[in-house]
């Protein structure tokens, strides 16, 4: 009996590797396009907006409604847009909301709104911002 009969008596012997190079190298591909897709989805939900906005100020003095002034900064200035503007109520919920047309300007464009809202508003924000002008809006 030699030693390496000795060491596979008590240690058992080694298992040949089951699959092979190939395994790897598919298991390398399948991370690597999981790792693009997270990295595509991440950038599209985390990356930078085409219309960003600040809210200045708002007012909610009117009793029923709050005044939003906001600052609108494009990466197309040259196109008009659309911003959803809305006002929260002290539980939270959505108390109104407004669409804003927002007409075509170099760098950044002031713009404000009043919101009625169906109860005492808390705060005015600005939920969002498009370039899919609706035409009822046209130009204001």
């Amino acid at each position: 009996m030699t030693q390496s009969d000795v060491l596979a008596d008590r240690y058992g012997s080694r298992a040949k590797r089951s699959g092979g190079r190939w395994t790897r190298w598919v298991l390398l591909g399948v991370g690597v396009v999981v790792g693009a897709v997270v990295a595509v989805v991440a950038y599209r939900n985390l990356g930078p907006q085409p219309i960003e906005t600040t809210v200045t100020s708002f007012d909610t003095s009117g009793g029923d409604s709050v005044a939003v002034t906001f600052v609108v900064t494009r990466d197309q200035p040259e196109r008009p847009a659309v911003c959803i503007v809305r006002a929260r109520t002290d539980d939270g919920i959505e108390g109104g909301r407004r669409e804003v047309y927002i007409p075509p300007g170099n760098g950044s464009v002031p713009a404000s709104t009043v919101v009625h809202t169906s109860g005492r508003p808390t705060t005015g924000e600005v939920f969002g911002c498009s370039y899919q002008v609706p035409a009822y809006l046209g130009k204001n």
